[in-house]
């Protein structure tokens, strides 16, 4: 009773179908799905030979571009309309130093979808002189005001890598 079963079970899967073909058979239709597998596999390492030197492209703009030093009038223009009353980093204190965080990431969240690449560069210099000024009076924030900062800190960094990361996408889909 249970082969019965067992044999109707293995020729619904296809399975039976085997014992009904010679083995030339079977190399011949192996063979023939060999080459269409084949055949993708090309095609796949094609569009990642294409989507590589895209990358490749990309990775040598931006390092050209960064090579190229950041205008100091521009920066500071940047940095005024970043920080607004905060412009002078140098100058925050402990006080000062969070809301200057908070006012540098109110302003990059509103013009981030509009900035280009080079907007980016001066902004992470802007963020990099904050960086600084931090770490220079540090041991004088209280915790509350030093987590906030860092949590800032985190969101500016993963603002600015999915920026780089969707150029980077856009690059590779382009020809």
């Amino acid at each position: 009773m249970k082969i019965p079963l067992l044999l109707s079970f293995l020729a619904a899967a296809g399975l039976l179908s085997s014992c009904d073909s010679t083995p030339r058979e079977r190399q011949e239709v192996v063979e023939r799905e060999t080459q269409k597998l084949d055949t993708l596999a090309e095609r796949a390492a094609g569009k990642l030979r294409v989507a590589g030197r895209r990358a490749a492209r990309f990775d040598s703009v931006s390092r050209v571009r960064n090579r190229q030093p950041l205008d100091p009038a521009t920066e500071q223009a940047l940095s005024n309309d970043l920080l607004g009353p905060y412009a002078s980093i140098s100058g925050l204190t402990p006080a000062t130093i969070e809301p200057a965080f908070v006012q540098f990431m109110q302003q990059v969240r509103a013009r981030r979808r509009q900035w280009s690449q080079r907007d980016w560069d001066y902004a992470t210099a802007v963020s990099r002189q904050l960086n600084a000024q931090f770490r220079a009076i540090r041991l004088d924030i209280k915790g509350r005001d030093e987590l906030h900062i860092r949590a800032l800190q985190t969101e500016f960094t993963a603002l600015e890598t999915s920026r780089d990361v969707k150029d980077l996408g856009q690059a590779v889909k382009q020809p």
